[in-house]
């Protein structure tokens, strides 16, 4: 299937994806994601275990993913704990968690007041700490 190119990409994702060992596995993973509806172009590379994927507004990066993943090569997920400064209450933890979990590629976070630490999961090449 020819990927679409009238409509043009809005958006930009990189994933990295495990389990990939020749030609093969690359051509499988890139066939599955241009067949999806709403990507516009794909570049998927063996050496940096990466794909580059431009997206329309038709998909989100979060079913691109999930394409990933069902190709049978899962997106890599990592996790990172940061420190945070200057909560003070459980009103900041809210925020600070809705803030987190409105950046593309986070899986999960959760900020803990008394040690001043968020603790994010996220999907690795798609958003780093």
């Amino acid at each position: 299937m020819a990927l679409d190119t009238q409509n043009n990409a809005d958006n930009h994702a990189r994933f990295r994806i495990t389990g990939m060992s020749c030609a093969a596995c690359v051509g499988r993973v890139q066939k599955t994601i241009e067949s999806t509806p709403g990507v516009t172009k794909v570049s998927v590379n063996l050496m940096t275990e990466m794909a580059d994927i431009d997206y329309n507004a038709d998909i989100t990066v979060d079913e691109i993913a999930a394409v990933i993943d069902a190709s049978g090569y899962p997106t890599a997920h990592a996790d990172v704990t940061l420190s945070i400064e200057g909560m003070t209450c459980a009103s900041c933890v809210g925020r600070v968690e809705k803030a987190l979990l409105a950046v593309p590629g986070v899986d999960g976070a959760a900020v803990n007041l008394a040690t001043e630490t968020a603790l994010i999961k996220y999907t690795d090449g798609q958003t780093n700490p």
